[in-house]
């Protein structure tokens, strides 16, 4: 796919749908776009930020909203694009979609606040200078 079809988005991750993500309706239950939401946004940050130490360092949710825009059924074709959108003091803010990658229809968009949390001190954690230049340059941010 060509990054003009993408509108920005530099990081794209195809989704494989498990029989167990499909309601009896025939489509993907709306919980499981959080989860495909979930394994794009571990992709991304193994992409863009090499040295996150997992056992030391979370990136935890304060806040998610998802328009769902178009079904997904089980034999669609989709991935999930993800960029950093605005990096704060101590957080930051993903955009990310589900794209039917056949036809390119948006099926759902996400916005979620991610706060960087240590794991060792119990509480909230600067963002790092590196993952902020690596994230900026892999996203054009200015």
């Amino acid at each position: 796919m060509a990054q003009e079809v993408n509108n920005g988005y530099r990081h794209i991750l195809p989704i494989q749908i498990r029989f167990n993500d499909v309601d009896k309706f025939g489509h993907v239950n709306n919980t499981v776009y959080f989860q495909f939401y979930d394994t794009a946004k571990t992709e991304y940050f193994a992409t863009v930020c090499e040295d996150v130490d997992w056992e030391r360092v979370a990136i935890v949710v304060a806040k998610i909203e998802a328009d769902f825009v178009s079904q997904i059924k089980a034999g669609d074709h989709i991935a999930a694009r993800t960029r950093t959108m605005k990096i704060g003091n101590k957080s930051f803010h993903l955009e990310q979609d589900i794209i039917d990658v056949d036809t390119l229809e948006v099926k759902c968009r996400c916005a979620s606040v991610m706060v960087l949390y240590d794991l060792e001190h119990h509480q909230t954690m600067p963002f790092p200078d590196a993952w902020r230049q690596a994230i900026r340059q892999y996203d054009g941010l200015e």
